[in-house]
């Protein structure tokens, strides 16, 4: 019973974007466009990117998780930063300078195109 409660008591209290669309976590994104080109020498170049700025990402406060995600057809490289809801305004601030270096590394890189951010909502079903 008390199991049940505090479950529906915490439901209740996670955001709600519409009917049936509650969540608990927050994803940052940073995502680009790879070429093929000179043996993939750009996605080596976005994972060294990546590799550089990934221990200050992890270090912030509130931090669940990094994912990077790589598609070979489509030349996806995505990096996702999950974040728990309640901390998300804190790790904004705290990672917009990480970000923006981030964000800058990959446009330097020969090759690479369409970098982009976005915010997304997260949760398990």
């Amino acid at each position: 019973f008390f199991l049940q409660l505090h479950l529906r008591d915490f439901i209740q209290t996670m955001p709600v974007i519409a009917e049936g669309v509650e969540f608990d976590t927050i994803g940052r994104e940073v995502r680009c466009k790879w070429s093929n080109e000179d043996d993939k020498a750009s996605l080596a170049a976005c994972q060294k990117v990546l590799e550089e700025h990934l221990p200050k990402i992890k270090a912030i406060n509130g931090v669940k998780g990094v994912q990077r995600l790589v598609c070979g057809s489509c030349n996806d490289f995505k990096v996702l930063t999950t974040v728990n809801a309640d901390d998300f305004g804190a790790f904004m601030e705290a990672n917009a300078a990480t970000e923006t270096a981030f964000v800058d590394g990959l446009k330097k890189i020969g090759n690479v195109r369409e970098v982009e951010t976005q915010t997304i909502t997260v949760m398990p079903v």
